[in-house]
């Protein structure tokens, strides 16, 4: 099967980490890759903001599970957090970060790291306490969170893909 192909049908969102941070040169290629990622007009208006302070990393996961009311890591324990946003100026700018999401995780899994698409970035960066990490990471503009990528190493095997749905494909 084709390498490409094969990766995109193994990948699994991943729950479960080593504390070992990602290795630099992994993690450039993922976010290099993110920035391949198609957007409308390729226009390329998305931001990646890649997170490895452990402090910035907890606060993140501290503000994202308030967004559900609890306290447990909605972070799994992974050592980064990639955050994506994009500009609201754009028609296009939820399905331009979505793109850059999934293009990251895709990237992960195909150097080997584990990773897991995590929602409530819209919520964090509407906050005061989000506002400010954007001021203070120099992100000024209009800009929503779309989301995060979890990345780290996994721990543990992966599961087994669920059963494609009967009608997934409707061929006309």
């Amino acid at each position: 099967m084709n390498e490409t192909l094969n990766n995109l049908k193994t990948r699994r969102s991943v729950r479960a980490y080593q504390t070992k941070q990602v290795e630099k040169e992994l993690l450039e290629q993922v976010l290099e890759a993110g920035t391949f990622a198609p957007t409308g007009g390729g226009r390329q208006t998305p931001v990646i903001v890649a997170v490895q302070d452990p402090d910035t990393v907890r606060q993140l996961s501290r503000m994202n599970a308030a967004v559900n009311g609890n306290k447990n890591d909605p972070f799994y324990g992974a050592p980064t957090v990639l955050v994506v946003l994009a500009d609201r100026s754009r028609g296009t700018y939820v399905l331009d970060g979505a793109s850059v999401i999934t293009t990251l995780l895709n990237a992960a899994h195909a150097v080997g790291l584990g990773s897991c698409w995590i929602h409530r970035a819209k919520e964090e960066f509407e906050s005061e306490e989000g506002k400010a990490l954007l001021k203070k990471w120099g992100i000024e503009g209009d800009y929503e969170g779309i989301g995060h990528v979890i990345l780290g190493y996994r721990a543990g095997d992966p599961t087994e893909p669920a059963p494609r749905k009967e009608n997934y494909i409707v061929r006309v």
